[in-house]
């Protein structure tokens, strides 16, 4: 591997291959570095036993996740409609419930109509004016700079806990808030792990209101990581690295030195690489294992110590048939069971593969991780029994995805600061530069869906996140 290039892009997940391609496409020379022995990052399938293709990280694609379409359509890759066709299913407090989709997610009770789920209409009514109350508050959040939103401090010191419990004790309207903590696009935390102005900007910013889980990548979306991986080797063979953590990052006046960690063998023999600029296209909280050189400021520093990856884990149920669409069953379970929160239909409109996918959220998925084998294979098909009969525990194969327990990712789906980060450390990291986020370090740019203004903790975000990064990259580059 030749030892400098135009622009460094640490990590090849959705978001660095990106932020490579485009870079590619406009003549500049890319290196990336990969410490894993793998591309894709939070993209990543896995074949099964019959030859059928599972995602272990994301899977959908969104009604507004342009970025996303557009670039399945670059790669020749096509995707089919997830499947809502009939009803779902609602476990509450020991019922399990039939019912119909509602037309809009915003007159629903996540997901499903309201009046057909048998629902106490006291309980109902709070539920519902709660879900106004936090409608009124998203509504009023500055995406780019939530820190200015009206009453900002109050609320960033507020977890959505608390103030949900100023506003009602009925643990059924608490129950949406906690979903979107949880099982939301943008979750992986407790109800008390974060503030209400942090949910409220998720929801600002990739709101559940615009269908994001409304297709999905034939073959499996993995392949898209593997495709553009494929495709930036064959442009410029041996510019990518796996592998390869990245150790420091010095900056100098007019370049930027990286210096990877190598093999034993090889270690004698490996300087560190040159650059003009640097994308660091990782999960925020991994940029904590480099040493940068000047340092981070304070305030990104202690941003970066103050902010969480999600708790989650990934459940893959693949059956001989798709028996709940036999039934006029769509696959989507929603409830208070232990431990799924959420199944929902992976299958193709074909119906082979049949494949249920659920997710252990929060606590409960460290809590189910620190289990033998064998009971969390009883306890997760217990769950799916209860949302779809005697057959749903009889898979054909149960794959889990603990993705905590990824060296470097850490979580998903994305990560959370901690209560107060908002108007303290992310304002003041923030600086000059106004973004919900420090957009670089000097020479280095961050990138990673986290690091995207619109859809973080989804592909669409990660895309954004590593086009923004490279424009940068080659305005800084251009004479």
């Amino acid at each position: 591997m030749a030892n400098s290039a135009d622009v460094l892009v640490v990590g090849a997940g959705l978001s660095g291959l990106i932020a490579a391609r485009r870079l590619q496409q406009r003549g500049l020379s890319v290196r990336v570095l990969e410490a894993r022995t793998r591309v894709g990052g939070r993209m990543v399938s896995r074949t099964l036993s019959d030859g059928s293709v599972v995602d272990l990280g994301g899977q959908w694609g969104g009604a507004t996740h342009h970025r996303f379409a557009a670039l399945l359509e670059e790669l020749g890759i096509s995707r089919y409609p997830s499947h809502y066709a009939g009803d779902g299913i609602w476990c509450w407090r020991g019922q399990r419930v039939q019912a119909p989709l509602a037309d809009q997610f915003e007159s629903s009770l996540l997901f499903f109509e309201p009046g057909s789920l048998g629902l106490d209409a006291e309980e109902l009514a709070a539920t519902r004016a709660l879900q106004r109350a936090f409608a009124d508050l998203v509504a009023r959040i500055d995406p780019r700079q939530p820190w200015t939103s009206l009453d900002a401090e109050r609320l960033d010191r507020l977890t959505v806990a608390q103030w949900a419990a100023q506003h009602t004790t009925v643990p059924l309207a608490r129950l949406p808030l906690d979903w979107l903590c949880r099982v939301g696009g943008s979750g992986g935390f407790e109800p008390w792990e974060a503030s209400i102005l942090h949910l409220a900007w998720t929801q600002a910013v990739a709101p559940q209101a615009e269908g994001p889980e409304a297709w999905l990548v034939r073959g499996g979306a993995g392949a898209v990581a593997e495709r553009l991986a494929a495709d930036l080797d064959t442009h410029a063979p041996g510019s990518l690295q796996l592998g390869a953590p990245v150790q420091w990052i010095v900056q100098h006046a007019d370049a930027v030195e990286v210096q990877v960690q190598m093999q034993a063998e090889s270690a004698e023999r490996a300087g560190p690489l040159q650059a003009l600029a640097v994308i660091v296209a990782v999960p925020p909280t991994q940029r904590q294992a480099i040493r940068f050189d000047p340092p981070l400021p304070a305030a990104h520093q202690a941003l970066l110590q103050r902010t969480a990856m999600g708790g989650m884990t990934k459940i893959l149920a693949r059956y001989a048939r798709p028996f709940w669409r036999e039934q006029g069953l769509n696959g989507l379970g929603i409830g208070d069971q232990p431990w799924l929160e959420l199944t929902a239909d992976s299958g193709p409109p074909e119906g082979q593969p049949a494949v249920l996918a659920s997710f252990v959220a929060g606590e409960r998925a460290l809590a189910l991780a620190a289990l033998p084998a064998a009971e969390r294979r009883a306890l997760i098909l217990q769950d799916l029994i209860a949302y779809w009969g005697p057959e749903a525990g009889e898979p054909l194969e149960l794959v889990e995805q603990a993705w905590n327990s990824e060296t470097w990712t850490g979580g998903a789906f994305t990560s959370f600061p901690a209560p107060g980060c908002w108007t303290s450390h992310a304002r003041l990291a923030a600086g000059a530069e106004g973004g919900p986020g420090p957009a670089g370090h000097g020479r280095i740019l961050w990138a990673g869906t986290e690091a995207s203004p619109r859809w973080p903790g989804y592909f669409e975000g990660a895309i954004e996140a590593g086009e923004l990064a490279a424009e940068a990259a080659a305005a800084r580059l251009t004479p």
